[in-house]
């Protein structure tokens, strides 16, 4: 199915309708992890089950490594151990990121969000009532080569006709041209309207039941923390898979 081209419409004038075929066309085999935020075990199971099985895969993680769950730091010293894996940039690691900058200003939607939890991975504790005293203490308990890493997560990643990214983008614009905020934040068209470029995007982000394939979409977050499942699009050419660790 996956395989088949896909037809999209656009509507040139009252009489003209021009369809679009844009099949998945993905050179290389990859393994594209969904949102692990705060599951090392997760995320060190899925790892392996992708390797046994695809010795070759080259693997990209779309973002949100970090909060709600409870194992955040060891996600990152997890990624951190593999510079071959691309580890994109997600929000939550903005949020984090705008915290250890702003404390006082943007701490409190970071730790409302699931922060807290990365702080508390961190081995800090600390009240939200002294954002800037969390914010000292995790940021000497991260260290400068950390936040570093975190600080340089590109936004996307490009294969064949396929983009990763983290939540979504503006479907009328060229994924190279977007900033950051509707590629980690998503767009409000980004699940509305169809791309006419012919390009595939594959994200995280916004948690689904199952992962989907449709209108030029793959969704892979199955909301680890919170179900247990961690979820990995194995692509290549235009055959897409799934595979899932669980608890």
């Amino acid at each position: 199915m996956l395989g088949k081209i896909f037809k999209r419409f656009r509507k040139i004038d009252d009489d003209i309708i021009i369809a679009h075929a844009s099949p998945l066309a993905v050179p290389t085999l990859i393994g594209v992890v969904g949102d692990v935020h705060g599951c090392a075990t997760l995320a060190a199971k899925l790892i392996d089950k992708l390797r046994d099985s695809h010795p070759d895969i080259k693997l990209l993680f779309v973002g949100d490594y970090i909060d709600r769950g409870e194992e955040s730091r060891q996600v990152i010293e997890l990624l951190m151990g593999m510079p071959e894996v691309t580890c994109l940039m997600g929000n939550h690691e903005r949020m984090c990121l705008d915290f250890l900058a702003e404390p006082e200003e943007r701490g409190g939607r970071w730790l409302r969000n699931g922060g807290l939890q990365t702080v508390a991975s961190y081995g800090v504790a600390g009240s939200q009532t002294e954002l800037t005293k969390m914010r000292d203490a995790l940021a000497l308990a991260m260290g400068d080569k950390v936040i570093n890493w975190l600080a340089e997560r590109p936004l996307h990643a490009k294969f064949g006709n396929l983009y990763a990214i983290h939540a979504g983008a503006d479907p009328a614009r060229p994924i190279e041209e977007q900033g950051e905020k509707p590629l980690i934040w998503g767009h409000s068209l980004f699940k509305k309207q169809p791309r006419y470029d012919g390009h595939w995007v594959i994200h995280g982000h916004t948690i689904v039941d199952q992962p989907i394939v449709e209108n030029g979409r793959i969704s892979i977050d199955t909301g680890a923390y919170a179900t247990g499942r961690l979820t990995a699009a194995v692509i290549n050419g235009a055959d897409v898979q799934f595979l899932q660790s669980h608890y």
